[in-house]
């Protein structure tokens, strides 16, 4: 049921606690129990009836209210209470004391008896997570410890796109980018209003997408998990950690805002509804809005979607991709998938970390859009990446982790949750971390690839023509927990390496990334960090092997080295890197059977080809020619293979 089919009474009651309507899908918001008050300070429900509007249009006024005022500032939105008695604003450094009991000003015009709460501080909203949040905790590292429900990984068949004139002939409609109606749209905005209405706490975050001031966006939160409010802290660029003199003065005015009603379900009557869950962007309105998931990663996905659409409009590449520099300001992307290794190889105790997930390629050189890291913790361990296990501490989010009740001690092996488990961090809490997170024009581009099916050479240096193949291709495999439903790796093309969040058309990222290699001349490399020996009876590349090829291909040492050529795909790698075992460069040699290499190859080129179908009348014939062909040679037999 739904707040419109119900009887007035149910309605009020729903109002105070609507996780009747849906408890298990707000399991882990519970509405905190109202006290008892006395007769003397609290009016009788008939009473209360009686001097109230009748319900549905009392419910649509304040959803009118918070909607026309989500996007004013501040200081022209305060409620009459506030006028009289001015709140205690809870600043950046401000102590996590008590906060004041008043009308939130994001939600002006609403029942005073609600108590709205402005919390941008780190200790503060960490102390809101433990006091109102089941199943919190504050690991012996002094992070905090959640779970995000029933959603432990994005919900892309739930991502919908409004239709709208601005924006509707630019956008790449299809699965990736399904449309949605204008007021579907609407419905699900008043929905998630009208459940934020009801929350005794709500909390704002205000921060900025993007450290390069000429292409920054104001970014604005709105939820109801104190949790959420301290992974978009750590996640948006906050204003105090921007230079003195790139600071705003004046009230903070949205470019973008997401409202964030993970705790309610979506109604699954709503014209495209497939589904309790919907994550909607409407690139008109400059507006998200979630129903039916918590998993806090829909949020920050949704500014990387945001941003594939607007920087190409400035004529700039945005990127799912980590960056980093040396002393010298030579600048290495790295482009992939989750679970393919950007977080990991960016965290380099040698060179500056600019990010770990999303950047813009500028005329100016990088910038990273976020404020943090959004890390992947399986197996998570001090010995093999101590940066980013020294940034687990107090301040960040570990998500969906297993922690021992009475030590505190976190098992980074264990999965029974999800495969998927993350921790949220900010920049500054890598020792090495670049601020502002800028960097000039990359020298090196490399292309993350987790091939599960173990036929690709761990490193090949990449044409001009090959990279553009690749980077449309996308190839990877779909690593265990990063989506609803996967459960293992699973061969998979996502188009630039990050097909759930492109809007335009993938050509016209592909496009751009050529014009951009041809004027600064940067290597480009293809980086197998997936399986050797075969999916059934392989392993996945040691990762101190990875960063021994990393190592080299920043030490220049690769870029003239001796090549072969494997058959399939056409891929020159280099015979030798220092640190690496001869035998894993060339893929052949760590299969038992050669035929069930060669079969594997071929298949994967099958499956390469047909893939880039969609492709062919829209790239150059030189790009295309860079598929997989016919096989012209055979690898040399692997010592000790069975043919």
């Amino acid at each position: 049921p739904t707040l419109s089919f119900v009887s007035p009474e149910f309605r009020r009651r729903a109002r105070s606690r609507p996780e009747c309507l849906s408890p298990r899908f707000n399991r882990c918001s519970p509405a905190p129990r109202r006290p008892r008050s006395t007769p003397s300070s609290r009016p009788s429900t008939r009473t209360r009836a009686l001097q109230s509007s009748p319900p549905r249009r009392t419910s649509t006024r304040s959803s009118r209210r918070l909607s026309s005022t989500l996007a004013q500032p501040r200081s022209s939105r305060q409620s009459p209470r506030a006028r009289r008695a001015p709140a205690r604003r809870v600043g950046p450094h401000s102590a996590p004391s008590p906060l004041p009991r008043s009308v939130h000003p994001a939600f002006a015009g609403e029942k005073p008896s609600l108590s709205r709460r402005l919390t941008t501080a780190r200790a503060a909203s960490l102390q809101e997570a433990l006091n109102t949040m089941p199943d919190s905790y504050l690991a012996d590292s002094g992070a905090l410890v959640v779970r995000s429900g029933a959603k432990t990984g994005r919900s892309p068949k739930d991502k919908r796109v409004v239709a709208e004139p601005g924006s509707e002939d630019n956008v790449w409609w299809g699965r990736v980018n399904i449309k949605m109606t204008e007021p579907a749209f609407m419905i699900n905005r008043e929905r998630a209003i009208d459940y934020l209405n009801t929350r005794k706490s709500v909390y704002v975050i205000d921060g900025y997408a993007g450290w390069d001031p000429a292409y920054r966006v104001r970014v604005r939160v709105v939820c109801a998990l104190a949790y959420h409010a301290l992974f978009m802290r750590n996640m948006l660029v906050m204003p105090e950690e921007l230079p003195e003199d790139e600071r705003e003065e004046g009230d903070f005015v949205p470019d973008f805002t997401i409202l964030n009603a993970g705790g309610f379900p979506a109604n699954r009557y709503v014209e495209g509804m497939t589904s309790s869950c919907s994550v909607d962007l409407h690139l008109g309105r400059m507006e998200m809005v979630i129903l039916g998931t918590q998993y806090a990663g829909e949020m920050k996905k949704g500014i990387l979607t945001l941003v594939m659409y607007t920087m190409p409009l400035a004529k700039q590449l945005p990127l799912h991709s980590s960056a980093n520099e040396d002393a010298d300001g030579n600048v290495t992307l790295f482009f992939g998938l989750s679970g393919t290794g950007k977080t990991t190889l960016s965290a380099d105790p040698r060179r500056n970390l600019i990010g770990d997930d999303e950047h813009v390629w500028t005329d100016r050189g990088v910038f990273n859009v976020e404020g943090g890291c959004y890390a992947k913790c399986v197996g998570l361990s001090a010995e093999k990446e101590p940066e980013i296990f020294g940034a687990v501490r107090f301040g960040s989010v570990l998500e969906n982790v297993i922690m021992d009740l009475d030590a505190r001690s976190v098992d980074y092996d264990d999965i029974s949750v999800t495969e998927n488990t993350r921790c949220a961090y900010p920049l500054s809490y890598i020792p090495n971390a670049k601020s502002p997170a800028v960097g000039g024009h990359p020298k090196n581009v490399v292309l993350l690839t987790c091939d599960g099916y173990g036929v690709l050479p761990p490193i090949s240096k990449l044409t001009p023509d090959q990279v553009i193949y690749h980077f449309i291709a996308g190839y990877t495999s779909k690593m265990a927990g990063t989506e609803e439903g996967i459960t293992k790796p699973v061969a998979a093309f996502s188009a630039c390496y990050g097909e759930p969040f492109l809007v335009w058309h993938p050509i016209k990222y592909g496009t751009m990334l050529a014009e951009r290699l041809k004027q600064h001349g940067a290597n480009a490399w293809l980086l197998n960090t997936g399986w050797v020996g075969g999916a059934a009876k392989g392993r996945r590349c040691p990762l101190q092997y990875t960063r021994a090829i990393v190592d080299a291909i920043h030490a220049g040492e690769l870029a003239n080295a001796h090549c072969d050529t494997e058959p399939f795909f056409g891929l020159k790698y280099p015979t030798k890197v220092k640190g690496v075992p001869d035998s894993l460069l060339n893929p052949a040699a760590s299969w038992e059977s050669q035929a069930d290499f060669e079969a594997t190859s071929k298949e994967l080129a099958a499956l390469f080809n047909k893939n880039f179908e969609q492709y062919l009348g829209d790239v150059p014939e030189a790009v295309a020619q860079q598929g997989p062909g016919q096989t012209k040679m055979a690898y040399p037999a692997a010592a000790g293979s069975n043919n």
